[in-house]
């Protein structure tokens, strides 16, 4: 069995999918919080939540990229800490990677 080749509609096939998936992650995530009594324990729960994906996340980089990484997030997280700027505190690590990674770490 073959699949018929989507031709140039593959590319906007392909982002309608993601949309829609994406679309019904954040539906279902609406809908199931609207049926889920907040208690303080759930309360909670979800106000540890961001941090403990970004630690999901960046740990395993951290890992397999090296101290170099490990010391650029601390970068980045000192410099939003400090100054309050997403834009800046990716630059910053950015720069302290390159940086790291010139001198061969």
């Amino acid at each position: 069995m073959t699949i018929p080749d989507p031709g140039t509609w593959g590319p906007m096939l392909a982002i309608l999918a993601m949309a829609v998936a994406t679309y019904l992650c954040r539906i279902s995530g609406v809908a199931l919080m609207s049926v889920i009594p907040l208690t303080p324990h759930v309360r909670r729960g979800l106000a540890a939540l961001p941090g403990s994906i970004v630690v999901a996340t960046v740990l395993p980089l951290i890992e397999r990229l090296g101290v170099a990484a490990g010391i650029a997030l601390l970068v980045a997280v000192g410099t939003m800490i400090l100054r309050r700027s997403e834009l800046l505190a990716l630059i910053t690590g950015m720069a302290a990677i390159s940086a790291l990674r010139a001198f061969g770490f």
